[in-house]
């Protein structure tokens, strides 16, 4: 069976929309993206850094030799997500931006794209709380995070996951959705 897509599908494609969830490891980002796939119109997509870390073929790397391999995995990521919106998909993207090169690159490969940029928070407490309840987790990562993730200190809508579910956090993202053109990334941009 052959499918094809006509040239006027592609052409005639609208700009896809992100909304990217930025947090620590534990701040529950993957439960409100769940969650907003739920509640908002259409057809979104959740796509998160650790589904591309899952999917790399595992061995004992050195730390030397693994560093290059995370950073081709990052950039990857970001591309995969401008290359689903580009082709006029909505994508949740579920991502900790714990380095400034991160930012700064996402800032460049998404700058075609309207990103809707939310803070997901937690108290330093509860995201050691959870990692330790959850068992899957590596022990530290969330506290080696959290002066990192948010220094930049511009989002569109800030979320406390420590506060409210990942679905009333998701309904308060939705409203921002509607409010109107997002201008946390402009700003960024700017700065």
């Amino acid at each position: 069976m052959t499918i094809s897509v006509s040239h006027e599908v592609v052409a005639g494609a609208r700009a896809g929309r992100v909304i990217l969830l930025n947090g620590t490891s534990s701040s529950g980002k993957s439960s409100i993206a769940a969650e907003l796939l739920t509640v908002l119109d259409g057809a979104w997509f959740h796509l998160g850094i650790d589904g591309f870390h899952r999917v790399r073929s595992r061995r004992d790397w050195s730390e030397e030799e693994f560093l290059p391999i995370f950073q081709r995995t990052v950039l990857g990521f970001h591309r995969a997500v401008a290359g689903m919106v580009a082709a006029g998909n909505d994508v949740v993207m579920d991502y900790v931006l714990g380095e400034r090169w991160r930012l700064a690159d996402c800032l460049s490969v998404l700058s075609e794209h309207q990103v809707l940029f939310v803070g997901v928070r937690c108290s330093l407490p509860e995201l050691q709380r959870r990692e330790r309840d959850r068992g899957n987790r590596t022990i530290g990562r969330a506290e080696a995070q959290f002066p990192l993730v948010h220094q930049h200190g511009v989002y569109d809508v800030e979320v406390d996951t420590e506060q409210h579910t990942p679905a009333e956090c998701a309904a308060q993202i939705r409203d921002r959705l509607h409010e109107g053109p997002p201008t946390a990334f402009t700003q960024l941009r700017a700065q």
